[in-house]
């Protein structure tokens, strides 16, 4: 049986052009910088140049665009808060110290007929998507929340250094396939995990090469001879050994090889007085070959020449200076590209658009011409909106954190939660989230991420509420002071700052020191 049930629904929706400034707005100055370059690839209104003084597109139905760049999230939260007093380009009043990179003057571009003429649509009148709506690179990504901070990878290849030394090796044809199977089963910390019967099976189902475990155990002897050091090992002991054999033949490397051969367990313990009953060894002989030991390469495989390391490079978004008391923020230049609406196609369009005879070429061809307009306006406010936003987020954790600019000082850090920038600026905390994901600034003490910035707060006897960061700060400060042949536990640790003012404890002290990658008292422990 069928019936009719009328609903009434309550539901509000991102506009296109909010979803396009979403985008633009979290990706960090490397990806837009791309990005920007596949927008001018695929629509041809859109190019670079300086845009020119009267805005020559402002009659042709674009006039609302501007209603769709508020803040998006705020939207959903929150209809007051509205970002339209941005599109000027100007600076507000509470952000005098902000200045926009000056642009170049660009070269003027003829606006004559001629150029329209000589344009041709016909690669561009099957497009079937609404301009603005679905744009390269606006599309929803699976891991858009998870974006990392771009990194230029420089690193070379271990495996190619490794191959060209077993090509300069004696070994026959035979044993320089199993040597290549073997360097292509090892890891990207230099060890081989695999089994070397498992790899035995790979060479007789892959090469058709039947051999022992005993053959490739004694190819696997002569890659591990190659450099670096240590390479090819099973285990950090015998990574460790192939190190050690490698160096002159004195007291200090013989003790050391019976450290990691007999007593292996009680040295990762840091049981030095079960080494020295077991080994028989004075104090300064346990001491110089512990100092041996911990000087050699646990992961061999990021030291060589072309190895598995990464030479990384961050790019900043922001540029910082002090100056006489005065911040200068400015954006990144590539953060402020000069994008304009094509002239050409501004004239295009109005002269189709006066045109006496319309019929469907004509029209398909004005439908195109006036989308590739839109979109471009459309793109070139996402831009400057992005510029804005930017700008007023990270002037407002400047002001925020405005002793730790000055000195460089962690302890100096003050506790700032996402929401304590949003309220200052006025926008949701999903946007101030998205602006600080994956973005940096450049000052004069060195580049950080914004996130380094946010940090939850501990109550203090005084009332006021410090950093969590200066507390890290202090903590580490206490542990590199202390007696090495006697660290502080936790316990210890906790009494002491609380005794400094800060309500701390202890599981919190242990959870701090663990983000500071610093181990627990025993560990710690120093001859």
């Amino acid at each position: 049986m069928q019936r009719l049930d009328m609903k009434q629904l309550l539901s509000q929706k991102l506009s296109p052009q909010q979803i396009q400034f979403i985008k633009l707005l979290q990706i960090p100055t490397a990806e837009l910088e791309a990005r920007i370059k596949e927008e001018l690839e695929v629509n041809p209104a859109l190019e670079e140049g300086e845009e020119e003084p009267e805005d020559e597109f402002d009659d042709l139905d674009g006039d609302d665009a501007d209603e769709d760049f508020d803040d998006p999230d705020a939207e959903l939260d929150n209809p007051d808060n509205t970002l339209d007093e941005d599109y000027d380009g100007e600076q507000s009043d509470e952000q005098p110290e902000m200045e926009l990179p000056v642009k170049e003057e660009a070269p003027e571009v003829p606006e004559s007929s001629s150029e329209s003429d000589d344009l041709d649509l016909s690669d561009y009148l099957n497009d079937d998507e609404i301009a603005g709506y679905k744009m390269q690179g606006d599309g929803p990504g699976e891991d858009e929340d998870d974006r990392e901070m771009p990194l230029a990878d420089t690193s070379g290849s271990l495996m190619d250094n490794l191959l060209s030394q077993l090509g300069f090796s004696s070994l026959d044809e035979r044993q320089k396939t199993i040597g290549r199977q073997l360097i292509g089963s090892i890891d990207g910390d230099g060890y081989i995990r695999r089994d070397l019967s498992a790899i035995a099976n790979d060479l007789a189902f892959s090469q058709n090469l039947e051999v022992s475990v005993l053959e490739v155990e004694g190819v696997l002897h002569v890659v591990q001879t190659f450099d670096p050091a240590g390479i090819g090992a099973r285990d950090l002991p015998e990574c460790l050994l192939l190190q050690l054999e490698r160096r002159p033949q004195d007291e200090a490397v013989e003790n050391a090889e019976r450290i990691l051969n007999d007593t292996y367990e009680e040295f990762t313990k840091k049981h030095y007085q079960r080494i020295q009953q077991k080994l028989d060894l004075e104090d300064e002989e346990l001491k110089e070959a512990i100092g041996l030991i911990l000087k050699l390469n646990p992961k061999p495989g990021g030291s060589g020449p072309v190895g598995g390391g990464k030479i990384q490079y961050i790019i900043p978004d922001f540029l910082l200076s002090h100056d006489n008391g005065q911040f200068n923020l400015t954006l990144n230049t590539r953060n402020a590209p000069d994008l304009r609406v094509s002239p050409a196609y501004t004239e295009m369009f109005r002269a189709y658009d006066k045109a006496s005879k319309k019929d469907k070429k004509m029209k398909e061809a004005v439908t195109f011409v006036k989308q590739k307009l839109d979109s471009a306006k459309w793109f070139i406010d996402a831009i400057r909106q992005r510029q804005n936003t930017l700008l007023r987020t990270m002037d407002a954790i400047v002001r925020y954190q405005r002793d730790f600019f000055e000195e460089g000082d962690e302890s100096k850090l003050r506790p700032m939660i996402l929401k304590d920038i949003a309220q200052e600026i006025s926008m949701d905390i999903s946007t101030v989230s998205r602006v600080a994901n994956s973005k940096a600034v450049q000052t004069e003490f060195g580049i950080y991420p914004l996130k380094y910035f946010f940090s939850e707060g501990i109550a203090t006897d005084s009332g006021e509420d410090a950093s969590s960061r200066e507390v890290k700060y202090i903590l580490k400060e206490i542990i590199e002071g202390e007696q090495k042949k006697k660290p502080l536990s936790d316990d210890k640790l906790e009494k002491m700052l609380n005794a400094r003012g800060y309500n701390i404890a202890r599981r919190t002290v242990a959870k701090y020191r663990e983000q500071l990658n610093i181990p627990v008292a025993r560990l710690r422990k120093e001859l």
